[in-house]
């Protein structure tokens, strides 16, 4: 079992490529699966009251509709379609590019990305996900705060300049605040995908030989008098006794959700809310297989810099 100075001190060139894209359709479908995945609700930094002002803003036909959608199969395949549109057309061109294509260029571009959708259902399927987008795009995308898409394409362009053909696992670590991806047969592309709604969480999928990470950008838009959310954050995880005895046993190596809830001695759900503020926070690594989160382990690092944070906060001008 690796030790936390080898995963900390481990700069390795990966199997598979680092590829990092933003587009507004990106936030576009982020925003959306932000919405219907209701569990996550309070989970995420938008404001308490977004997801209710939000409903309350959209027609009641297409709420209801919302209201029954959920995040299984058929939202797979929807989210990947804007991946798969061609870059540069916008959210109006995405829609645009969806309603002109074919349900045979549609079937042969969910194939060519290793994901096979049954024929008989496809044009179902496609004006069904077409008039929801539309939607969305009318009642909600289009009045979304410039800042955030401004945002997103400074990440962007500042993660792009730091990223090289040597980049590997120490590149994901630092964007993603602190996601690992094992290398496996069949992986060939990584590609990292900067998000705001969906704040602190991520969205992992594996599409055929691609895996996409709709990773936590730590955006922040508030106040410039408070402390920025993520920093507050991770100051937050650190005041409970139970998830500093999850880092003090991380200390010796990765180990399952099911090993800490041993070592814990408490029920599973609180275990699982005591690791996700830890991860949130970006003091764990999430060690993933495909989409598939495996094991933890200490990310020394955040620790290493929560001084200098915080003294940046409270020395700034």
């Amino acid at each position: 079992m690796e030790t936390v100075k080898q995963i900390e001190g481990r700069r390795c060139r990966l199997s598979y490529s680092i590829d990092l894209k933003f587009e507004p359709v990106h936030e576009f479908m982020n925003s959306l699966h932000s919405y219907i995945c209701r569990k996550s609700h309070k989970k995420i930094d938008l404001a308490p009251c977004w997801a209710q002002e939000t409903k309350e803003s959209l027609t009641p036909e297409f709420a209801r509709t919302l209201d029954d959608m959920l995040v299984n199969g058929d939202w797979r395949f929807a989210y990947l379609l804007a991946f798969l549109v061609p870059e540069g057309l916008g959210v109006d061109g995405f829609l645009i590019w969806l309603e002109h294509l074919s349900t045979h260029d549609l079937i042969e571009l969910y194939a060519t990305n290793g994901n096979e959708f049954p024929q008989e259902e496809i044009e179902s399927f496609r004006n069904r996900i077409l008039a929801m987008f539309q939607q969305w795009n009318e009642q909600y995308f289009k009045d979304v705060d410039p800042a955030i898409l401004h945002a997103l394409e400074q990440e962007k362009e500042a993660r792009l300049s730091q990223l090289s053909d040597n980049s590997g696992e120490a590149f994901v670590d630092e964007t993603t605040n602190g996601m690992l991806f094992k290398p496996l047969p069949g992986i060939n592309e990584l590609l990292l995908v900067p998000q705001y709604h969906f704040q602190p969480l991520n969205i992992v999928n594996q599409y055929g030989n691609q895996i996409i990470c709709h990773y936590n950008a730590r955006i922040y838009l508030g106040d410039k008098d408070l402390i920025p959310t993520h920093d507050l954050r991770l100051l937050r995880s650190l005041g409970e006794k139970n998830r500093l005895k999850i880092l003090r046993f991380l200390h010796q190596g990765p180990r399952t959700f099911t090993e800490i809830v041993g070592h814990l001695k408490i029920s599973k759900g609180i275990t699982h809310d005591h690791i996700s503020k830890l991860r949130s926070a970006g003091v764990l690594y999430a060690h993933f297989e495909g989409e598939n989160l495996t094991e933890y382990s200490l990310r020394n690092r955040a620790l290493n810099q929560l001084q200098d944070r915080l003294f940046r906060y409270i020395e700034a001008e």
